[in-house]
């Protein structure tokens, strides 16, 4: 989150509010033609604004506990996925069992079967007329390890070895692991999406073009300069409002 954009967000809103006072303050004087001018309009576009503002914050509260909870969720992942490997080698299990487990696992932890060509191996190899391709090794995106985490427990699952007597590397406890770890990173996804919808909705309210609150306030200065003219104190007091597009 970029705190400075927030807070120039909240000061365009500060500043469309003093601008509704003054107008307000202005009393009858204060009668523009144009509907979108009006103290009603103002007033409804500024309650919007605020409003939107507060559910920006509050959502972005929900997705920062969201956040932490699911790093609180992940941190023992990588350290189980090796001992759950340890736990397939030890039993007797078959080779190609124990392979096609050790392939998921180096997916959860982002290893790779192959160390990495050096920026030297790949000149040499380039050299001698090599094609030098090396796919990336890294699925260590929230949502591919729990995608991963389901393959090794289906896995799991079909090798009749694993009877694991440590019960948090039981299929059943890793089961109801993975379906928190699912939970939790739906929560994380869920608060994102709510975040983007309400700025979405905030930059049109504040900035979309001739309806958002920067367009009208410039309109109503405009408007305040010609009832009153330019050199007036009435246009003095709003003249100094700043409203930036961001």
């Amino acid at each position: 989150m970029n705190t400075n954009s927030e807070t120039g967000h909240a000061k365009n809103v500060a500043n469309f509010e003093q601008l509704v006072l003054n107008c307000t303050s202005y009393g009858r004087a204060y009668n523009p033609g144009n509907p979108a001018l009006s103290l009603e309009a103002l007033n409804t576009l500024l309650s919007e604004g605020k409003q939107c503002l507060t559910s920006i914050h509050t959502v972005q509260a929900s997705l920062a506990k969201a956040l932490s909870e699911r790093e609180v969720a992940f941190e023992p992942f990588s350290k189980l996925a090796t001992r759950i490997a340890n736990a397939v080698r030890s039993s007797a299990s078959s080779p190609q069992a124990d392979t096609q487990v050790i392939a998921i696992i180096r997916k959860l932890q982002g290893r790779r079967a192959a160390p990495k060509m050096t920026e030297e191996e790949k000149q040499a190899a380039s050299s001698e007329g090599k094609e030098v391709v090396e796919i990336s090794a890294s699925q260590m995106s929230f949502t591919n390890r729990i995608a991963n985490f389901d393959k090794l427990i289906e896995l799991l699952k079909s090798i009749r070895e694993y009877t694991p007597n440590e019960s948090d590397l039981t299929v059943t406890a890793l089961t109801t692991y993975h379906q928190d770890l699912t939970t939790k990173n739906q929560a994380v996804i869920n608060a994102e999406i709510s975040v983007s919808s309400l700025r979405i909705t905030r930059n049109n309210l504040l900035y979309k073009e001739t309806t958002g609150m920067i367009d009208v306030a410039a309109a109503v200065k405009t408007y305040i300069k010609s009832v009153f003219g330019a050199t007036s104190p009435q246009y003095k007091q709003i003249s100094s409002l700043k409203f930036v597009r961001r």
